[in-house]
Parts: C-alpha cells; structure tokens; sequence
C-alpha cells in the first residue's frame, strides 16, 4: 500500500516510478478521490459544529419560552446532510484504500529497466554444470523409469499439474526439506514456525495477494483461502502489532505446502514438477527496521544460495528487471538453478525486500525507544523450493543407468543410502 502523504508531495515522482513498470499516471485520480474524502471530512466537522451550536441555541430558545420551529427545522436539515456524509466518508476512504490496493510497489533505484525476464540482470554465476558422458534426461523420465513417480495416478486422484511421490524420492524430498530448515535454523537464525494452510481474507490482503490475484488462489467454500505460499501467514504474524525495536529483526521460516492455481500458464510445463498445483517450500521470512532491511536482504539471499551450493547445485543470482519485479517488490534476486534435462536454468528461489509496503496495509509497526511508531520493513524468499531442488538434484546427480547419487549432505537424512534405484 502506497502512502497517501508521499503522493501529495511528490505526485510528478510516484508517476514516474509507475511509470518504470509501464504504469500510466495515476496521481490524478487518486489525488482527486483524496480531494473529496478530505472535503467530506472537512463539510462534516462543519456540520457538527453548526449542529452543535443550532441545539444550543434550541436549548436557549426553550428555556425562555421562545419559538424554536425555525432552529429545530434547521437542526433537522443539517442532522440529513449528516447522514449522508456519514455514508459519502467511508464510501471515499474505501474507493481510495481499494484503488491503492490494486497499484504495484514502487522500484528501488537499483532495479534495473527493462520489460522482461530476458532483460534481468546476472549477478553471480556460482558452480559449473556437469558434463555428461551419456545423453541426460529429465526428471519426470528418469522418475516414472524408477516407479518412483506417478504422474497418472496422480491425475486419476485429482486431475493434472499433480504428481505422487513414492518410496526412496519421498524420502528424498522430506530430506530437501528438512535439511533447508535444519540450515537455516541453525546457521541463520531462523525460527521455525508452523503456520495455517488456511487463511481469511485480511491475511491474504496484508501481503498483496489480494485484491489483485485473486484468480491465482484457490478459495474454500466457507470464505478461506490457501496460501498460494508460506509468506502469506508468516508475515502477517507481524499485522496489527508494534513491535520494540529492539527484538528487530524477526526472522521465521516454515515447511509449508502452497497452492496456487497456475492461471494463465496453460501450455507451460505441462509435463512434470515444474509447475504445480501443490508443492512444498521452505519460506523465509524477515520484519525489519528500515535501517536494517537492505543488509538483511542480502543476508537472506545469502541464505538461500547457502542451500544450492551444499547440494553441490550450480545456480545463478539474477536482479530482476523493472517488468519482471512482482507486485509487491521493490526489488527481488532470483536463484536459478542448472536443469541439465532442459539445458537451462530456472528459478528456485525469489528473496525480495517489499520495504513498508506490505506493512502499511497491514499495519505492522515498531516502535523505538519512547519515540512514534513507524512501519516496519518486510521482506521474504524461497529457502527454497523443495520440489523444484528434487528436479535439479534428480537431473544433476543422475546416472547413465538410470539411478540418481544422494547428494553427501542429503544422505543422513536418508538412512546412509547413496543411490537410488528403481523400485
């Protein structure tokens, strides 16, 4: 959520930064809507004022046995008039809150132009992608070869972009997940958390995804949602509150399933685990001053790299272009990780810093010292995604004979075993 002060005050710069992610002006219209509100504001205290006085001259008029017909019919007109700004404020306030709501965050400086993903920036190239002495295949082939993977049965239980995990790759992606959190945790500072799948419609609102994208989400019958991503709920622990700043910065992270509905990607990764209804992550967290939330952001990413290169994946750490920065964003690395069956790299992970906006419509604040609370900085990325690393480890460490090496450090949590077969 944008500040409205910031608008009036510079309106000429919050153009502009719309304008960075192909954004037309809108500092007209909302300044007008805020014009009004303001107006309506201003006409009621006006009207209170002279209701307040027309019935103390009625009280006057009483009490010296006068006749107070011509002051009652005026109280009675301005108590109408009343009446109907105490609609008009809240119908204005909503009309602005809810037209805030829909506009992106603005970019750090930082960010660099550009329209889209091919115009991201590379910042860091890190591993060298394995040269195989056989043709290399992708995970849904070397999977379903293993019987360890179902894509069928999968579909047969609730249609496509869903898939069954079963026996030692089961295991193996329990043990992505557990060895994300047990990295993080103990090396990073993180707070493990377990968090509702379900959530209401201000928890969904307080991170952005609501209004906006809604048709992403999946909603339950009884006005719910699923969280499209552990970010939602962990983030909005902080709404509604004011926290010291002296327990700043909080840091959680959780194991979590998201849900997301994958509209508009019909046609893309279709086969496979790439894209799918259902998927598990390990989500980092962070509240912040905003003093603190650029060096945390580095941190953050730093955590999530950490990840990769234990797993020995090669990754790249991409800045994302003005076009390509998501809605709450103002600015976001990507991780992309070496696929060897597609020849390319794809994301696994995106830590971006939302600075206050997030906050401010949640109403998260700090507070320091005995000074005014101010909104704290929020921030989140993918520590990582836990079947997007099951892809590339399967890709990565595959063998000619079809079977896949446990990476070293995955092996304690799969009971010593270091390869795996078919079923």
């Amino acid at each position: 959520m944008h500040d409205i002060k910031m608008i009036r005050e510079d309106a000429a710069g919050f153009d502009a930064g719309l304008a960075r992610r192909g954004i037309l002006p809108l500092s007209c219209e909302i300044l007008e809507l805020d014009e009004q509100r303001r107006a309506a504001l201003a006409k009621l205290q006006e009207l209170q004022a002279e209701r307040n006085a027309v019935s103390k001259k009625i009280g006057e008029a009483k009490r010296n046995k006068q006749d107070s017909a011509d002051l009652e019919a005026q109280g009675a007109r301005i108590r109408a008039e009343i009446e109907a700004l105490d609609a008009e404020g809240p119908r204005l306030d909503g009309l602005l809150r809810d037209t805030l709501a829909k506009i992106p965050n603005l970019l750090d400086a930082s960010v660099p132009e550009g329209r889209d993903e091919t115009q991201n920036k590379q910042e860091k190239l890190w591993g060298t992608p394995r040269e195989f002495a056989f043709a290399s295949k992708q995970h849904f082939e070397l999977g379903e070869a293993l019987g360890l993977m179902d894509f069928a049965g999968a579909a047969k239980l609730a249609g496509s972009r869903f898939t069954v995990l079963k026996g030692a790759l089961a295991r193996l992606e329990r043990a992505l997940g557990q060895f994300m959190l047990d990295t993080h945790t103990g090396e990073f500072g993180y707070s493990e958390t377990v968090v509702p799948l379900l959530v209401n419609d201000a928890t969904m609102y307080g991170t952005g995804q609501l209004p906006k994208f809604a048709e992403d989400l999946f909603a339950t019958t009884d006005g719910r949602w699923l969280i499209p991503t552990a970010e939602v709920p962990l983030t909005n622990l902080a709404a509604v509150e004011i926290t010291p700043a002296t327990k700043l910065p909080l840091r959680m992270t959780a194991l979590s399933y998201c849900f997301r509905s994958e509209a508009g990607s019909a046609g893309r990764d279709v086969r496979g685990m790439l894209r799918q209804h259902q998927f598990s992550k390990v989500e980092l967290v962070s509240v912040t001053t905003p003093e603190q939330s650029w060096d945390e952001h580095e941190r953050m990413t730093r955590a999530a790299e950490t990840v990769l290169e234990r797993l020995g994946l090669p990754y790249r750490r991409m800045l994302l272009c003005a076009g390509d920065t998501g809605f709450s964003a103002a600015k976001t690395y990507d991780l992309e990780v070496w696929m060897p069956g597609l020849g390319t790299y794809r994301e696994i992970s995106s830590c971006s810093n939302t600075l206050a906006f997030q906050a401010r419509r949640m109403n998260a604040r700090y507070r320091a010292g005995e000074g005014k609370p101010d909104f704290v900085h929020t921030l989140n990325g993918s520590g990582v995604a836990v079947g997007r690393a099951l892809i590339a480890v399967m890709e990565n460490y595959q063998n000619e004979d079809g079977s896949i090496t446990v990476p070293e450090k995955l092996r304690s949590y799969m009971g010593g075993l270091e390869r795996i077969t078919a079923a």
